[in-house]
């Protein structure tokens, strides 16, 4: 529940950074996905966990354009409101991110298009109701000097990073004029750009680069200088995270575990840093003790993404080996045939996967199933894969599932059906197997008690 300061009210996130700046191990995980499974999986754990719900969507994604979802910022805060509104999450418990906000869509384009683009994003964003903007300014445009894959001069990330936030608090300004509960709340900001790959990354290495300690300072350093001589004084104080490399990572195939004895200069130096916690990114995959020990060092915010979409990948295949049995047992039931679906859905549009994925055409196969990096997640919407979908709900539900087949594809849901917390339904089974990693990520939050299995 947000609190109060003076006439305005403080975002749950503020008060999870209090607590870590406390000494207290709390976190909240950013569930970064615009899949309605797991944006209603997302909202029944926050319900169980009595906690905030956090919800981010990259420019990618989303942005004045509508990005690949197809939605723009208006459109996604309606879609995250209103499946909020029908669970019964309470509306100061639900905050909207935006994720990488900068000119990374625009980035083949003169940087002053690009920039222009890149603002208009961001005040779209603040308009639509997005209160925790993490400000990304750190790829280069296309009329940058120097090498093309090189990295871009500090001081001048630091420069466009305070020029999107100039942005972002004239929306917001604007936005107070015009009245509404939305514009009562400031947003707050992260700032940083040592992620890992957004996504993953096709190319793992288990000793991936982590942040140093100066590395840390000096981007806190530089983004402030710039962020007070453009007269943001207020937005400063409202920065609440930086973004770090803490050593995780995923790919193809391979997870990169978290070992907090690589972290320990960067884990001082933050915990010497007075309002600022750690924000960290592909933390998918990790275990849920590697996720409690991230959250115990001070990355505060857990950002999951194909974590949570290949879970729902995972039940769809699954709950379509149960399909194919039952169409054995029933005359009359066809098969959805959702796999084949997906896979011409993909081979008929490969420009969501064929830069991720190599090898010969059995290995892209493969990966277009099974990769960690669920470049599956993209296709979703394809009609074809709809209709897929929507037989194979069908089929399901003609009779209730038998419960050895639920017991030999989904043992987990199965236990939970025989014990009376959920229900006999491929939607719900669905949910359930998103809420599976979900789980994990309130444990090491410290909203849900006890430790995992397998942590």
């Amino acid at each position: 529940m947000s609190l109060t300061s003076g006439d305005r009210p403080v975002s749950p996130l503020v008060e999870i950074v209090a607590s870590q700046k406390r000494g207290e191990a709390r976190g909240l995980g950013s569930v970064c996905s615009s899949l309605r499974p797991v944006l209603e999986a997302a909202v029944q754990q926050a319900l169980e966990d009595g906690a905030p719900l956090l919800v981010e969507s990259t420019c990618n994604q989303v942005n004045q354009f509508g990005g690949y979802s197809g939605l723009t910022p208006v459109a996604f805060v309606a879609l995250v409101r209103s499946l909020a509104n029908a669970s019964g999450l309470p509306g100061a418990r639900l905050v909207l991110g935006g994720d990488h906000l900068g000119p990374y869509p625009f980035r083949g384009e003169p940087a002053q298009s690009a920039m222009a683009k890149a603002a208009e994003m961001v005040r779209a964003y603040i308009a639509a109701g997005y209160r925790k903007l993490h400000l990304d300014a750190s790829m280069r445009l296309a009329d940058d000097p120097g090498e093309p894959r090189g990295p871009l001069d500090v001081q001048r990330i630091a420069e466009r990073c305070a020029d999107l936030c100039s942005a972002a608090e004239a929306a917001w300004a604007e936005a107070r004029s015009e009245g509404g509960t939305d514009a009562e709340e400031p947003p707050v900001y992260v700032i940083g750009t040592d992620v890992p790959t957004p996504g993953g990354s096709n190319e793992v290495e288990s000793a991936v680069h982590v942040t140093t300690a100066s590395e840390l300072q000096e981007t806190i350093e530089t983004t402030r200088r710039r962020f007070l001589a453009g007269g943001l004084v207020s937005a400063w104080e409202r920065v609440i995270a930086v973004v770090v490399q803490p050593g995780v990572e995923f790919g193809d195939q391979a997870i990169v575990a978290y070992d907090r004895r690589r972290s320990g200069g960067l884990i001082e130096a933050v915990r010497k840093t007075p309002r600022l916690v750690m924000e960290g990114h592909s933390t998918d995959y990790q275990t849920p003790r590697a996720l409690r020990e991230l959250v115990e060092d001070g990355v505060a915010i857990l950002k999951v993404g194909p974590a949570l979409s290949a879970a729902a990948r995972e039940a769809v295949f699954l709950l379509a080996h149960v399909e194919e049995e039952i169409c054995r047992l029933r005359a009359g039931l066809e098969p959805s045939g959702i796999g084949d679906a997906l896979e011409e859905a993909m081979i008929a549009n490969p420009v969501h996967w064929q830069g991720h994925y190599t090898g010969d055409e059995n290995q892209r196969s493969f990966a277009r199933r099974f990769s960690l990096l669920d470049r599956v997640r993209y296709y979703w919407g394809v009609p074809e894969v709809e209709r897929a979908m929507a037989r194979l709900f069908s089929n399901l539900r003609a009779a209730p599932i038998p419960l050895p087949l639920l017991s030999q594809y989904l043992p987990q849901q199965h236990g939970r059906i025989r014990a009376g917390a959920l229900t006999n339904d491929p939607g719900a089974m669905l949910r359930d197997r998103i809420r599976e990693v979900l789980r994990g990520y309130s444990w090491a939050a410290g909203f849900q008690p006890g430790p995992k299995e397998g942590a």
